[in-house]
């Protein structure tokens, strides 16, 4: 079996959290969704979770985390800044919170930061490998 990451995130409307990662470019697994959760797929290895309160506490009866505390920043490489820019501005359009953060340009490097919904936090990024300095 290849490698695979699955995410798991709270969220307070499953709808609204499957629409938003929807429109991001995050496809949902039928298999893997009900009432209580839904599977984002980004690509073959990077699944998300997406759990009701209540599934969430079947897992753990760590506290859930306000919207606006930082538990972690889950970065995603994207092919040009261009394209950082797009998803950024869609993730602010569709429910999301662009630029949570303030955008990062090094030349070879160029990210932002959105947050979803529920707060959880993502940095689109691009970045050109011959370009970093030596």
């Amino acid at each position: 079996m290849s490698r695979m990451i699955f995410i798991n995130f709270p969220v307070n409307d499953l709808a609204a959290s499957m629409a938003f990662y929807t429109s991001i470019g995050f496809e949902n697994n039928p298999h893997f969704t009900d009432e209580t959760a839904a599977c984002m797929v980004w690509s073959e290895a990077i699944h998300v979770m997406l759990l009701t309160h209540d599934k969430w506490r079947t897992f753990t009866s760590r506290p859930i985390p306000p919207s606006t505390s930082g538990e972690v920043m889950i970065a995603l490489t994207f092919d040009s800044r261009e394209a950082v820019d797009g998803i950024t501005e869609t993730a602010a359009a569709n429910g999301g919170t662009a630029d949570i953060n303030p955008v990062q340009d090094h030349g070879f490097m160029y990210s932002r930061t959105i947050a979803d919904p529920d707060g959880h936090v993502w940095e689109p990024f691009w970045m050109d490998p011959a370009a970093i300095p030596q």
